[in-house]
């Protein structure tokens, strides 16, 4: 059983016992969801999240009791970020979610669009928004300098690191700011590593957003991203304000421990 909470401006708040708990209720709202977009539009696009922190989701989702709530073959799966390496990478987003989910449902292969983190970086960028144009339907046919209609996914899913950044919006990087590009690769100079990431242009558009956090050590910042002063450039996190759409944290009772629940 979880703890809900609506003090938080537009932004709701479930807090839930243990990690495992917290899974069972991610994958609920994933269903619920899917379910409901397959029902109203005939297809569900939701981009996943990558870390440690959805993987529990993940295998919950593949799981007897879920899977067979959900019509995989009306499911298009997308990812919010990738880390350029190839997809047999360790380190690879694309291959977590395949390994913990994917291998496990039955989804179409060619519904499975992943980012190609062995392209060089731009060119990964620039492949990966043609994908998300050609699906959403939105690639410009207009005047030179028109401006691009939006994508509308029906769930992003995202977490947050113990930094504030989500996806792989950095603290202090340009993407945070990106309105016009749908996907940007930059360098990560904290990690010595190149990233992929959608832009705020793209996750602000979503009918649904929905952060995933747990663990201690992401409490104090989870409690400044939600009540302190509004600074993306240093808490990306703070970016995200799906519009028209909603927004909702999950949190287990280690990270949401500063709200005084447990």
């Amino acid at each position: 059983m979880g703890y809900s909470s609506n003090g938080f401006g537009a932004q709701g708040v479930e807090i839930y016992p243990d990690v495992a708990v917290l899974a069972q209720a991610a994958a609920r709202h994933f269903a619920d969801l899917a379910m409901a977009a397959i029902a109203a539009r005939g297809r569900f696009a939701v981009a996943l999240a990558g870390g440690a922190t959805p993987k529990p989701m993940y295998a919950t989702l593949a799981s007897d009791d879920f899977a067979k709530r959900v019509d995989w073959s009306r499911v298009h799966i997308f990812w919010g970020d990738e880390r350029c390496v190839a997809s047999d990478h360790p380190d690879s987003n694309y291959r977590m979610a395949r390994e913990a989910l994917l291998d496990h449902v039955p989804i179409p292969a060619a519904n499975v669009n992943r980012l190609r983190g062995e392209l060089e970086p731009a060119q990964t960028a620039i492949e990966y928004e043609q994908v998300l144009r050609a699906f959403f339907a939105q690639t410009p046919a207009g005047k030179e300098g028109e401006k691009m209609p939006g994508a509308r996914f029906d769930l992003i899913l995202l977490g947050m690191g113990g930094d504030g950044h989500t996806a792989s919006l950095f603290p202090g990087t340009a993407a945070i700011g990106e309105q016009e590009r749908w996907v940007v690769a930059h360098y990560v100079q904290k990690l010595g590593a190149w990233r992929v990431t959608l832009t705020p242009a793209v996750i602000n558009a979503a009918a649904d957003v929905i952060f995933i956090v747990s663990g201690a050590g992401k409490s104090e910042r989870l409690r400044q991203v939600l009540t302190g002063p509004r600074n993306p450039a240093a808490l990306p996190a703070q970016i995200v304000r799906p519009d028209p759409g909603h927004l909702l944290w999950l949190v287990d009772v280690a990270a949401g421990s500063w709200m005084g629940v447990g």
